[in-house]
């Protein structure tokens, strides 16, 4: 391993990567933010601001953004994955290209692989030669955190040198890094609570409270410990940041792009115009498609997932899902 490089590099130009960028600013460490567009690197350079997502917020002196990957990968030793799931493999396969076994590769994308039903870590051990790899995943309102308020996140990974290189790169006094072993709930967890967050939109949409809202939260960490359980997740891990502590927060959150696009659809928008306007990736709505054929292969009852799907893939009505819902047979609440 390449000692003494303090270098962070941030793949990734887009909210949440320019926030994660802004962190490890905070502690004065450079960093490296690697983005497609040249021409926005190059403004966020010259204006130390990125007006595409964060227009008027002033960035961290040490951030030099850059559109060269090979730059990137050569500058920072601990990288950290902050773009789309749709586009996670390509940029994982590019980068690939410019590393090797002595870099640390974090993931903070909350989705799976569409085709392939895998998750981001596996991706990159199949497009690198990286093998110290982890997730970041937690309670994290990327517009929030930008603005200082306190807030925490966990990394998941089997290496404790991921964990504390994560750690020493984001904590500041206003944001705590937690560790965890489990990286397949972690994972998991991350992904599915953004179908939960299109559900609790379309509830608060509907008029309903926080008796419903509750409802989904806790029915809905069921079905992703039932998940979780069958593909290899600790059960506990749920009950954490990646797991109660994302769902509370985007279920609860109309800064949420998932929770917006739920609500939306629940006052008869239509998909397509809600993703066009909302112009930034929807990870719930490709996620809710894996997790329903997840379930299917798994053979785990997932209801929830079950109506989510039937709203955004089968043209169900959504009273008419959250009717199915509601009207299941009754059974004990603890029973995976």
């Amino acid at each position: 391993m390449r000692m003494g490089n303090e270098v962070i590099g941030i793949l990734g130009g887009g909210s949440w990567g320019t926030t994660l960028a802004n962190l490890a600013s905070r502690s004065g460490q450079p960093v490296r933010l690697w983005m497609r567009d040249t021409a926005l690197a190059d403004a966020i350079n010259s204006t130390r601001m990125n007006e595409k997502y964060w227009p008027g917020f002033k960035l961290g002196d040490t951030i030099h953004a850059t559109a060269d990957l090979k730059e990137t990968a050569d500058a920072a030793c601990f990288i950290i994955i902050a773009v789309p799931s749709h586009a996670f493999r390509k940029i994982a396969r590019d980068l690939g290209d410019h590393i090797g076994g002595d870099h640390i590769l974090v993931h903070a994308t909350k989705g799976f692989e569409l085709d392939s039903l895998k998750r981001m870590s596996e991706i990159l051990k199949e497009e690198t030669s990286a093998r110290r790899i982890g997730a970041l995943s937690g309670p994290n309102i990327a517009e929030e955190i930008i603005n200082g308020h306190p807030a925490a996140t966990v990394v998941a990974s089997r290496y404790t040198e991921v964990i504390e290189r994560a750690q020493a790169a984001l904590v500041s006094d206003v944001f705590r890094v937690y560790g965890n072993r489990d990286l397949i709930g972690v994972e998991i967890a991350g992904a599915l609570k953004n179908i939960m967050a299109l559900c609790s939109g379309m509830l608060y949409g509907l008029n309903y409270g926080a008796s419903s809202a509750a409802m989904l939260i806790t029915r809905g960490i069921v079905e992703m410990q039932r998940l979780g359980i069958a593909l290899g997740a600790d059960a506990l891990t749920f009950a954490g940041l990646s797991g109660l502590g994302d769902m509370i927060a985007t279920c609860m959150s109309s800064l949420s792009r998932n929770y917006q696009t739920g609500f939306r659809l629940s006052k008869g928008e239509k998909l397509e115009d809600i993703t066009k306007s909302l112009k930034r990736t929807v990870e719930g709505i490709r996620t809710t498609k894996v997790a329903h054929e997840l379930a299917r292969c798994t053979k785990v009852e997932m209801p929830i997932v079950q109506g989510a799907h039937a709203i955004l893939y089968e043209n169900a009505d959504i009273t008419k899902a959250l009717q199915f819902l509601m009207t299941r047979r009754a059974g004990y609440e603890i029973d995976f």
